[in-house]
Order: structure tokens, then C-alpha cells, then sequence
């Protein structure tokens, strides 16, 4: 993993990305400070999930330049971003499915921690995720979706990646469950993560962000403090930049 840089822990600068002909983004500019949330909002469409896709490698950029800790990462493969410190949760489920709660920690941890470090960092999970601990020798592939969603957090707690992705965790789940989502990221982002949280429930996402962007078909329509983000996503649904 590179050292930080001392600027943005991650920068995109002008970016253009396309899935085949099809053009996604136009130019977005954002950037997210080393500890800090920056939210990404928009309707359906807009490009928010493109973006997170673009930041971990997984769609190609046409133009522009994504910088991670001041590092050009523009088109590197994906495992190459990863160990650089990017890592990307999804409303999907990124777990190993035919093994346990524990073991799946086992293994995440076991790879990152030297093993003496791997028990505690469990317990940590645990602390941050209860329901985790409750259901720990459970096949992971028999939890709710929400708690798969949990699962793939808890393996961010033992070695926090210099930059979180979390792409749309909220998709579907009860809030309760959002809940306690929510009080996951913040545990991360309290051990030093930077987080750029891409959600379409605004009021989850800027109850936790620092900063928020909005995006409107594949560009940047506002950017601003986050206190202030939940007016300016008004006026830009009210002018018609985005479709509802």
C-alpha cells in the first residue's frame, strides 16, 4: 500500500468512462480527504455505481485521471487498485457462502494480521456487528442479505483499506438493519478510512458524510458541504437535470 500522500486520498479529475458505445460519464471531477465521508448521490442512472466502478478498476476510463494517496491508478487492473488500499462493498454479497460466519473471518483476517492479532480483530467484528457474534457458526450463504452486507464490513475492521467504496449497502434492507450498516461505516471511518458512500437514500448517506456530490446523467451538477446537499438535490430534481 502506497503511504499517504498528505492530499486527497482519492481524486478524480475529468473523468470519462463508457460501457462499450454507451457513454456514462462526462468530466466528473470529486475528490474524498484522507478520514473523511463523501457521499455520492443521484437518481437512477445518474452514474453513481459507474463511478464507484471506475475507483476500483472495474470499468475503464476514456478520459481523465483517478488518483489514489496522489498515485495514478487510471486504468490499473482491479487487484492492482486493491492493494494499493481500495476496497469496494456492494449491495451484493462478497462472502464465501458454503462457510461460516467465523470462518469467512478467519480467513479475511488470517490473510492481513499476523495470527496472534486474528482472535482480537474477531472480536472487534463482533463488538461492531452483535448480531455477527450471535450467528457466528452459521453457514454465511444462510444469512439475511443484511447481514451479508454485515459480514463483508466486518472484514474492513481488522486492517481498514486507505479507501472505502460502499456501493448502495442500504438497497433493499430494513432500517434497522440499515442501522446498524451505518454504525459499521462509522466504526471504520473512525480507524482512519476514507469512505465514499454512493447511496440513494439521501438522509442516511448525509447523516454520516462530511462532504456530498450530486450527479446528474454522468456529471457533477453540485458539490458542496454535506449539511447543505439535501436542498441542492431539490433544486437539481426541481430544474429537470434529473430524471425521476
Amino acid at each position: 500500500m502506497s503511504a499517504p500522500s498528505g492530499g486527497p486520498v482519492l481524486e478524480l479529475d475529468g473523468v470519462f468512462a463508457s460501457y462499450g458505445t454507451y457513454r456514462a460519464l462526462f468530466g466528473v471531477s470529486l475528490s474524498v480527504p484522507a478520514s473523511g465521508i463523501v457521499a455520492l448521490l443521484g437518481s437512477n442512472g445518474a452514474g453513481k455505481s459507474t463511478v464507484a466502478r471506475v475507483v476500483s478498476g472495474l470499468v475503464p476510463v476514456t478520459d481523465g485521471t483517478v488518483s489514489v494517496d496522489g498515485r495514478d491508478v487510471t486504468n490499473l487492473p482491479a487487484h492492482r487498485i486493491a492493494r494499493i488500499g481500495v476496497a469496494q462493498v456492494t449491495e451484493g454479497r462478497g462472502i464465501f457462502s458454503t462457510l461460516s460466519v467465523e470462518e469467512n473471518l478467519v480467513l479475511s483476517f488470517g490473510k492481513k494480521l499476523p495470527k496472534r492479532e486474528v482472535r482480537g480483530a474477531i472480536e472487534r467484528a463482533y463488538e461492531a456487528f452483535p448480531v455477527l457474534g450471535e450467528r457466528r457458526r452459521q453457514q454465511a450463504g444462510t444469512l439475511s442479505g443484511g447481514q451479508q452486507r454485515m459480514l463483508s464490513l466486518a472484514k474492513a475492521l481488522a486492517v481498514p483499506p486507505r479507501l472505502l467504496v460502499a456501493d448502495e449497502l442500504s438497497l433493499g434492507l430494513a432500517p434497522v438493519v440499515i442501522d446498524a450498516v451505518y454504525r459499521g461505516l462509522n466504526a471504520i471511518r473512525d480507524q482512519g478510512c476514507a469512505l465514499l458512500v454512493v447511496e440513494q437514500q439521501i438522509d442516511r448517506a448525509l447523516a454520516i458524510a462530511d462532504h456530498a456530490v450530486v450527479l446528474a446523467k454522468g456529471t457533477v451538477a453540485w458539490s458542496g458541504p454535506g449539511a447543505q446537499a439535501e436542498g441542492a438535490m431539490e433544486e437539481v430534481l426541481a430544474s429537470g437535470a434529473v430524471a425521476e
